[in-house]
């Protein structure tokens, strides 16, 4: 077969094609939010006319309805493409989108006493090649060009779904996925994509803080790294806990290791998160980096909670450590935290730990520092920066590293490869590997049992011819 893509009759077709596109499209791309990665944008300045040869009046569709909680319809733009509408039926298996009339006046629509509200629906904006589809929360908030895009992953659960961040300055506007046919395919979870509004809240930390008297006064870091280190000296191990986060980097938990060896307690767990598996991109495990923290600290997350609580409520502990937890939230009491003489906290927002807390630190959220996880099917991956951190608020490995020192440990450790260096050195999973060797697609370094359901019943497509590319 003899194919031509650039005779004359080929270049008129698609002209012809184009015009009869644009007939009834309305001109609003002024105020699309699909404008600067629009399909049928760019088609038109490469193979349209630059006026229409159409007088009589557009065919007026329904504009802004309201489809589902999170996708906004604009039925004026819609091409009729159908790719919305094969989404929910072929991948979501919620088939809630379909065409109604004929001719000219056919429109996009959802069945009667349906709304497009699953947790994928918002795969449909990005895969709308123009702006009929919009989102909701990202709808007239900024321009794409002027969007940093950022790749990184997203830590909404075990998965750890490829993503972009985009973020203009300091504030991030959206995540969307990108491909990783290992991992996300080119699909996201609603619920992951718009977890992001944490980091721009008001409730931040931006401040070392130390209670005086009762009441917490902003210090320096300095002055609270040396407090803590302080209320510990002397201190003995069985006396002190660790609460550390599997939602901490591995670099992050690298430090937590050698924090609890300084201190020369064993009294280390982690808070396990699960039950949200959905049989698509979902796991189980909500926690992004489980591996990591099973890896590197050698523990099986929860396992020596029990033990700490009832030591707690023995007033056993003259110290405690939560970092990148609020105790209160999962499962420890406040009359049991009350009995202990010292709480430092490292957290990202204020909440009601940090009030309990003799000294609260301002750590760094997932768009605000570089490292590595390791997601539930054992692939090492990577986190970027996007955004920089609210105040005086640090990186939490550096904050982590300077408790060490202040504590009395070793120092020398400057960038986050050369705690990648270190780790690798420890852990034989990562033996060889750098942090620049990790790539934007990740590396397997270990064997899991997990599989990921929307990529197997896409390879079932793929054998069967379903899906050819």
């Amino acid at each position: 077969m003899g194919i031509r893509t650039e005779s004359t009759l080929t270049q008129e077709c698609r002209k012809g094609v184009m015009e009869f596109l644009l007939i009834n499209h309305p001109l609003d791309c002024p105020i699309c939010d699909q404008a600067g990665e629009c399909r049928l944008q760019e088609f038109s300045v490469e193979h349209g006319k630059g006026e229409s040869r159409f007088r009589e009046d557009k065919v007026k569709k329904p504009k802004n309805v309201d489809i589902g909680p999170r996708v906004r319809l604009d039925d004026e733009r819609c091409i009729m493409c159908s790719r919305c509408i094969r989404f929910t039926a072929e991948i979501a298996d919620e088939p809630v989108l379909g065409f109604t009339e004929r001719g000219s006046h056919t429109t996009l629509a959802v069945h009667p006493g349906k709304r497009l509200e699953h947790n994928y629906s918002l795969n449909t904006v990005d895969i709308c090649p123009v702006g009929a589809l919009t989102s909701t929360d990202f709808r007239f908030q900024q321009r794409v060009w002027f969007l940093t895009e950022t790749n990184s992953i997203c830590t909404g659960c075990g998965r750890g779904c490829n993503m972009e961040i985009g973020a203009r300055g300091d504030t991030i506007y959206r995540q969307t996925p990108r491909d990783n046919n290992d991992v996300n395919s080119t699909w996201m979870c609603d619920s992951g994509r718009l977890d992001f509004h944490f980091v721009n809240s008001e409730f931040r930390l931006t401040d070392p803080m130390v209670k005086t008297g009762g009441k917490h006064e902003i210090a320096s870091w300095k002055t609270a790294l040396n407090t803590i280190a302080t209320a510990l000296a002397g201190k003995k191990g069985e006396e002190i806990a660790i609460i550390a986060s599997a939602r901490m980097t591995n670099e992050e938990l690298f430090f937590v290791k050698h924090l609890a060896a300084q201190l020369g307690t064993t009294n280390v767990d982690v808070i396990p998160r699960t039950g949200g598996s959905d049989n698509y991109l979902r796991a189980d495990d909500l926690n992004p980096n489980t591996n990591g923290a099973k890896l590197i600290l050698g523990i099986e997350p929860g396992s020596k909670l029990a033990d700490i609580q009832e030591k707690m409520s023995r007033g056993l502990l003259r110290g405690v450590l939560a970092l990148g937890e609020n105790l209160l939230k999962v499962g420890f009491a406040q009359r049991d935290l009350e009995k202990v003489p010292f709480i430092a906290t490292l957290h990202l927002l204020a909440n009601a730990s940090a009030e309990l807390s003799h000294v609260v630190l301002p750590g760094t959220a997932y768009a605000e520092k570089r490292g590595s996880m390791i997601n539930v099917t054992g692939r090492l991956q990577r986190l970027n920066k996007a955004v920089k951190a609210p105040g005086n608020a640090r990186d939490t490995w550096e904050i982590l590293r300077d408790l060490i020192v202040a504590l009395g440990g070793s120092n020398g450790i400057h960038t986050v490869e050369d705690v990648f260096a270190l780790l690798a050195a420890e852990i034989p999973a990562l033996e060889g590997l750098t942090f620049s060797k990790i790539g934007d697609l990740g590396t397997q370094v270990l064997e899991t049992a997990e599989k990921i359901p929307l990529l197997e019943r896409e390879k079932e497509r793929k054998a069967k011819g379903i899906i050819v590319g």
